[in-house]
């Protein structure tokens, strides 16, 4: 009994912080986690959601939590006493940070931690689409081979004209794989990159008029809501291909699925979806597809760099420190 007492004393003095969904990191760490902070874990409570906030409320500084969780916005009101929200999602657009900032709540995001992960897995979309390695995979499994004959012939990849919406850390790390297919690159972004000398263009549509794929790496807000557009996909026609890895609501879906059943494009790729989990069923009936479950962040590699990176963040936190990837709100408010 004495054992189990020293162990309730040394989480009752741990730094407390309330995990809200769990987030894939928590899942995959929760032990480290429990061994430096004291974890309030209102999934495993009998009690209701709201009630079990309000008896926290008073004692709850710090929230763990991810994109995936729909009531984080209701979920701050019965919080009066946070001062941190800490997201393993590498874009902020599910947090209010209008309120937060009026709050004075500080932010901290996965920031560049992704980077490479996701620029790895929108490049391998867009060789599985224009090489059809995956329809391939399936003539083959199928039995089709030694019946159809040969496969329909693919499409080349190196020197096509590549249009990157939006070009910060991951619209480069996409960048700087595809000049090694000696792809011609050009960019839509908020601003012009002084460092970069890769064609500027304002206008979507016009970036979509001059290029045969586009590969989005913004970030989803006001601005970019149904960014991808039917005008967009009309100036992007016949033969061009669209790759999301950001997220599924940049795209009108319902454009993007007549625009494909029809032949209006020439194939996508899809990371991320408008309504996930849920995928239209129109899409999944398409060759000229390609799909992955919202996984281009998920390796190894990079969930224990986030983990790293969310620990300490939260141990800066309580120290009164620096976060180390603080959410800059002027740069997602605009």
């Amino acid at each position: 009994m004495a054992q189990i007492h020293t162990n309730q004393t040394l989480s009752v003095n741990l730094p407390q912080v309330l995990v809200l969904g769990p987030p894939s990191i928590f899942r995959i760490y929760e032990k480290h986690l429990s061994q430096k902070f004291m974890l309030l874990k209102p999934w495993e409570s009998p009690i209701p959601l709201e009630e079990f906030l309000s008896i926290h409320a008073q004692n709850t500084t710090a929230v763990l939590t991810s994109s995936v969780v729909a009531y984080l916005s209701s979920a701050l009101r019965l919080l009066p006493s946070v001062r941190l929200v800490v997201t393993s999602s590498v874009g902020p657009d599910h947090i209010d940070l209008k309120e937060c900032r009026r709050r004075g709540i500080s932010v901290a995001y996965a920031s560049s931690v992704f980077s490479a992960d996701v620029a790895d897995l929108a490049v391998g979309l867009w060789v599985d689409v224009l090489r059809k390695i995956s329809a391939a995979n399936c003539f083959l499994k199928t039995g089709l081979w030694p019946v159809k004959g040969d496969y329909p012939l693919a499409t080349k990849l190196g020197g096509k004209r590549v249009g990157i919406i939006g070009l910060g850390r991951i619209g480069q790390e996409v960048a700087k794989r595809l000049e090694a297919f000696g792809c011609k690159i050009s960019y839509q972004s908020r601003e012009k990159k002084p460092s970069v000398s890769y064609p500027f263009y304002t206008d979507v549509c016009e970036l979509a008029s001059n290029s045969d794929v586009l590969i989005i790496c913004c970030a989803l807000n006001d601005q970019t809501y149904h960014l991808i557009n039917r005008e967009v996909l009309q100036a992007l026609g016949r033969q061009g291909v669209i790759i999301n890895a950001a997220r599924g609501a940049i795209i009108d879906e319902k454009a993007l699925v007549q625009f494909l059943q029809e032949g209006k494009i020439a194939g996508a790729g899809l990371d991320v979806f408008e309504h996930e989990p849920n995928v239209p069923e129109e899409l999944l009936e398409l060759d000229n597809v390609v799909f992955s479950p919202h996984s281009a962040v998920f390796t190894e590699e990079s969930c224990k760099d986030l983990y790293d990176l969310v620990v300490g963040n939260l141990e800066a936190f309580f120290s009164n420190k620096p976060l180390l990837s603080p959410v800059q709100f002027d740069d997602f408010m605009r």
